[in-house]
């Protein structure tokens, strides 16, 4: 891992825009992600939990919260290592999807619905937060990275897994974007996947941040699968088709089409897609 200087950068103050309406906003994003079934996209990415699980050197007997958890990737990853874990999200129906994943594991996990954004914990509750692909998706990127470093300890850690915007999943945003704009004031979430970012939102309370760039494989039969898979049970894009009149919804396709077979490694017989994806651990400043 790359460290980084543990604290933000100097910059002038820039004249105040009129906010996003940020609640407004959440509420259409939380049924965004409430749609489909991210689930089934989900357990696919579990390696990048595992693999942040590691990173963040998560022990038997931590405190952890999984931000944002989804059906549960880092969750079940952290408490394989027998650590104490509650995994939080706002869509309960994730959760759900969890709790079953872990019961058939025989894993005990705290299941509660909670908003990144404000978390129920006392200060120091835990050793570890841990986000994977998840607390990135906020409308205030300001807000659940105050929430995390409050909720642990001085001296515990902060793991995420983002996505960058040079990385597969950040070009699918510019194209999906190119048809839904976001709200206008809003920030890209792919920023959490850059590393000044980072430090801007983590730098001033951080004793030392660690960052790698590392690359999931999505691996699917072809780009017509993928794309089946994505628009029937991943939130943004499935809301996008739907959000689209049949011409839309075809040029939409044939652009994400075009991206998929751009970034594909294997040929014409299958399709394999690294995404780039940014490895965070921040170490909470003590005292």
């Amino acid at each position: 891992m790359t460290p980084l200087a543990a604290r933000a950068p100097s910059q002038a103050a820039a004249p105040a825009a009129s906010a996003p309406d940020y609640a407004a906003i959440k509420q259409r994003q939380q049924a965004t992600w409430a749609s489909g079934d991210f689930a089934v996209i989900g357990v696919t990415l579990q390696i990048v939990g595992e693999s942040l699980a590691e990173a963040a050197d998560i022990r038997a007997g931590e405190r952890v919260l999984d931000v944002a958890a989804g059906n549960g990737n880092a969750t079940l990853a952290a408490a394989r290592r027998f650590a104490e874990v509650t995994a939080t999200d706002y869509v309960p129906a994730l959760l759900d999807k969890g709790r079953v994943r872990a019961a058939a594991e025989g894993l005990s996990v705290n299941f509660q619905t909670a908003d990144a954004e404000e978390l129920p914990f006392a200060d120091g509750s835990f050793d570890v937060a841990i986000s994977t692909f998840g607390a990135m998706f906020t409308p205030d990127h300001t807000r659940p990275a105050r929430e995390m470093l409050r909720v642990i300890r001085n001296g515990g850690r902060i793991a995420l897994a983002n996505w960058t915007p040079e990385g597969f999943i950040g070009q699918l945003f510019k194209v999906i974007g190119a048809y839904i704009p976001a709200p206008a004031g809003l920030k890209s979430p792919a920023l959490w996947g850059t590393e000044p970012h980072i430090v801007e939102l983590f730098g001033t309370r951080a004793a030392d941040i660690r960052t790698a760039r590392r690359n999931f494989n999505f691996r699917y039969r072809s780009a017509a699968h993928w794309l089946q898979i994505f628009r029937d049970y991943y939130g943004p894009t499935h809301k996008a088709f739907a959000a689209l009149d049949p011409a839309g919804q075809n040029a939409l396709e044939q652009d994400v089409l075009a991206l998929l077979d751009r970034c594909n490694t294997a040929g014409s017989g299958s399709l394999v897609v690294p995404a780039e994806y940014l490895e965070v651990v921040i170490t909470k400043r003590g005292g």
